[in-house]
C-alpha cells in the first residue's frame, strides 16, 4: 500500500519500506547535486504545482532519510526561528520540516556542519509531490523524468538487488546518492 504525500511530509514516513514489483520513482541524488544543473529544469504535471516545486519535496525527504548525519546536537533545529524543523527521536533523528511554520530565511542550512541541507530545497512554498500514483500509466511516463535533461529521474521496480548506495526510502522512492553512514565515520 502506498503512503500519501500528505502522510510522508508530515513524518509519517515509512522507515522499514518493502521491497515489491511496483515501480517507484528513481531518484539519483548524486547527480541532482553534481553541479551539472544550476537549477532544477523539470516540468511537473500536476497541474498545482507551478515551479516544479514537487520534485524539490523528494529531493528534500530523501536528504533527510540519506544524507543527514542526524546529529547529537542538531545544530539545523536550533537554528531555526520559527521551530518549522523537528528531528524525530523516535524514528531514528529523522528531519521532517513543518512547511507551514518555514519562512524559508534558510538559517538550518547555515547551520549545517556538514552542508547536508541544500538551501534549494527549502523553499518557501511547497508543492508535495504526489509521484503521479493516481496518473501513471503504461504508455506514458511522469512529465518530470520525460523533462530532466541530466536522467536523474525514471520509474523503477522496487524488488531484487539494488546497486551500491541504491536505498529504498518511504513507500513511494527509491534513491541513489552516497550515501554517509555514522558506524564508518
Amino acid at each position: 500500500m502506498n503512503t500519501s504525500a500528505e502522510e510522508i511530509h508530515q513524518g509519517e514516513l515509512n522507515t522499514a519500506p518493502k521491497s515489491g514489483p511496483d515501480k517507484r520513482l528513481y531518484i539519483d541524488l548524486d547527480i541532482c547535486s553534481s553541479g551539472k544543473c544550476d537549477k532544477c529544469e523539470i516540468k511537473c504535471s500536476y497541474f498545482y504545482h507551478p515551479g516544479n516545486n514537487g520534485i524539490v519535496s523528494v529531493a528534500e525527504l530523501a536528504a533527510y532519510a540519506l544524507v543527514c548525519r542526524r546529529c547529537e546536537e542538531p545544530h539545523c533545529v536550533n537554528a531555526c526561528p520559527k521551530d518549522a524543523l523537528e528531528q524525530q527521536k523516535e524514528k531514528n533523528k529523522l528531519l521532517i520540516r513543518h512547511n507551514m511554520r518555514c519562512i524559508s530565511c534558510k538559517s538550518c542550512s547555515h547551520a549545517c556542519p556538514y552542508g547536508t541541507i541544500y538551501p534549494e530545497n527549502v523553499p518557501f512554498l511547497i508543492h508535495n509531490c504526489d509521484f503521479c500514483l493516481d496518473r501513471r500509466n503504461k504508455k506514458e511516463e511522469p512529465l518530470c523524468i520525460t523533462t530532466c535533461p541530466y536522467g536523474a529521474l525514471s520509474l523503477r521496480p522496487a524488488e531484487g538487488e539494488f546497486g551500491a548506495d541504491t536505498f529504498l526510502v518511504g513507500n513511494n522512492i527509491i534513491v541513489h546518492s552516497t550515501h554517509w553512514e555514522w558506524e564508518k565515520a
